[in-house]
């Protein structure tokens, strides 16, 4: 499957199976090189990370959803996103370039509006496109998600939604829609 084919269609399944509700967050980490075939970090591909970005931002686009875009570890790990969902968090100064912030995140800011850069972050979910660790920007309690789609090229994906602790113990009733 074509790499744009294979991100349109686990954003959709994503979208589906997170249960994602307009105005909620998703953080995405994404390796070009290790769906290229290469080591992280190693071979960074501008072409792959704007066909990654556009596929994700127009289908989280359509559900109302809002994409924070993770650099990799030479910027710490920062997040990219549209200045109006940056409330309450830190704003860095920082422009992402493929050999720093990644290719993922260097189209990230240019596909964005008003972007900026954030040190950090906390999404209601997930996709971590070639072993990136986007965990540190996930709320508390992720909870793994099974997908369909398994590889972009050849980058492992891996998903995850967020939910609120459960407390109580097992006489406490728990709110299904939160789950």
């Amino acid at each position: 499957m074509k790499i744009d084919e294979a991100v349109r269609k686990l954003a959709m399944e994503f979208c589906e199976k997170a249960r994602l509700k307009s105005g909620q967050t998703v953080v995405v980490g994404c390796s070009t090189s290790e769906i290229g075939g290469h080591n992280i970090g190693s071979f960074s591909n501008t072409e792959i990370g704007t066909v990654v970005f556009d596929e994700l931002f127009d289908v989280f686009s359509k559900h109302g959803v809002h994409m924070a875009a993770q650099c990799c570890e030479h910027l710490n790990r920062a997040i990219i996103v549209e200045r109006n969902i940056s409330a309450g968090f830190n704003i860095v100064n920082v422009i992402p370039t493929p050999e720093a912030g990644g290719a993922f995140a260097s189209a990230a800011y240019g596909g964005f509006n008003d972007p900026v850069a954030l040190e950090t972050f906390t999404a209601d979910a997930g996709i971590d496109i070639g072993s990136t660790l986007i965990g540190m920007h996930l709320k508390r309690v992720a909870v793994p998600l099974r997908l369909d789609v398994k590889l972009i090229g050849e980058a492992v994906v891996i998903a995850a939604y967020t939910r609120p602790p459960l407390i109580g113990g097992n006489r406490a009733k728990y709110n299904e829609n939160l789950m």
